[in-house]
């Protein structure tokens, strides 16, 4: 019966409601992608650095999109480098990158939330919940 008073109207909100999965990895996209379905209704995946920079480009992408959770291993563009060109491109959006070997939050900069590689899905999804409501303080 309360109304929930916002500076966002509620048909913006409603469209930012994807969470786009970077995975070059087939077995952990599968298992990242199944622990964040069963909390949020709209997950995308792409699988490389590529795809993932032309898409957060297309007309309309960026306003849908929550969160991005990075989580490359293979070689070629990965990492901070590709972390900051993302920022660069989607400057509004959170994200949230799962570590590679060796790597630590250190590597990425104050504005981007890390989570290290071998994290249970439970701490996935608390890094995820985090970067979500950082991203929705921002918007409202």
């Amino acid at each position: 019966m309360g109304v929930i008073s916002s500076s966002v109207p509620a048909p913006r909100r409603a469209k930012r409601a994807t969470i786009l999965l970077v995975d070059d990895d087939p077995f952990q996209a599968y298992a990242h992608r199944s622990a964040l379905e069963h909390h949020y209704a709209r997950i995308e995946r792409t699988v490389d650095a590529s795809e993932t920079l032309i898409r957060v480009e297309e007309p309309g992408v960026a306003e849908t999109l929550a969160l991005i959770v990075v989580g490359l291993r293979l070689p070629g563009m990965a990492g901070p480098g590709f972390v900051s060109e993302l920022t660069a491109r989607a400057p509004g959006v959170p994200v949230l990158v799962i570590g590679r070997i060796g790597e630590t939050a250190a590597d990425y900069g104050g504005n981007v939330r890390f989570v290290a590689r071998d994290a249970s899905a439970s701490q996935l999804l608390a890094a995820v919940k985090a970067a979500l409501s950082k991203g929705l303080r921002r918007v409202a």
